[in-house]
């Protein structure tokens, strides 16, 4: 066995994973893909000590620090198949390659669906939002909108006036309720019921949105809350259990990080309902720690 522990996935959650096994001293493989969820954004917010760097150079960083220790080994390549083979796991790397380990830590991630609007997908991650923690300081001030996709974007909506002047669009398909109503109106926010169609503006930045019924309604950026699925097939190949999040599937994992499988272990946004780089480097944290003492346990 060349590894006591293969980390599948090298953003915020598998970085910090690998970092915790490596400063225990055990043989650690790190296999990065190299397309993380955020590559579309220009910044990263709200990390303490890294706010304002982009993702990309957080990570370089990142591996940097880890190459400086000799019991890691950092792969680029993507994982195609994960499985349990005795008390090892086996792993195979599109392109030919298999690696072994008695642990596994999966940082997988997830991809995104985004609703079917023109102009939407091209400005994610930069006018077209996810998280006001993470993106709403620097659009405040402006007007802001958010896209009502799934039953929990009124609660959204609520939050969204303390960064500007909010227009909640319930795309004609999730009508507030007359409690969310009364508390939606005193929070200021705008009910609009004409779908929004299009997203205008020299492209990543945003200007105004066209509506069904034809009126254009100026606005500087959108919320939208898009349906996650997993990245990879591994944590179902290895017969992983999931539970159903807001947004999508979620690995099931216990507060060691450990799914379902024993020695299979899971951090990030595909093992947590809420998204975030802070909360996804702590679960990292965490899944590292527990791999760890379930190697010595």
């Amino acid at each position: 066995m060349s590894f006591e522990a293969i980390v599948i996935g090298g953003n915020f959650a598998g970085l910090s994973a690998a970092m915790q096994l490596t400063r225990a001293r055990r043989r650690v493989l790190l296999v990065d893909a190299g397309a993380p969820r955020n590559r579309f954004s220009q910044a990263s917010h709200g990390f303490l000590g890294q706010d304002g760097q982009t993702p990309a150079a957080i990570m370089r960083e990142g591996k940097r620090q880890l190459s400086l220790y000799p019991n890691i080994t950092i792969r680029t390549g993507k994982v195609v198949q994960a499985q349990c083979d005795g008390d090892e796991f086996v792993i195979n790397v599109e392109g030919g390659g298999e690696e072994k380990a008695a642990r596994l830590v999966l940082a997988t991630g997830v991809s995104d669906t985004l609703p079917e609007i023109s102009g939407l997908r091209e400005r994610w991650g930069r006018s077209a939002l996810h998280c006001p923690y993470c993106h709403g300081y620097e659009v405040s001030g402006g007007k802001l909108g958010v896209l009502a996709n799934h039953p929990h974007s009124a609660h959204s909506a609520m939050l969204i006036p303390d960064w500007g002047a909010t227009t909640f669009f319930t795309q004609a398909q999730f009508e507030p309720d007359e409690e969310q109503l009364v508390r939606l109106s005193a929070r200021g926010v705008r009910i609009e019921r004409s779908p929004i169609v299009e997203l205008l503006g020299d492209n990543p930045g945003l200007d105004a949105v066209r509506l069904a019924d034809g009126r254009v309604l100026p606005l500087d950026a959108v919320f939208v809350a898009p349906k996650t699925a997993m990245a990879s097939p591994l944590a179902e190949q290895l017969g992983c259990v999931f539970d159903d999040g807001p947004f999508g599937p979620v690995i099931r994992n216990g507060d060691n990080k450990e799914t379902t499988v024993r020695g299979v272990f899971a951090a990030g946004d595909a093992a947590s309902a809420m998204h975030n780089a802070t909360l996804a480097s702590a679960s990292g944290v965490l899944a590292g720690v527990h791999c760890h003492q379930s190697l010595v346990m």
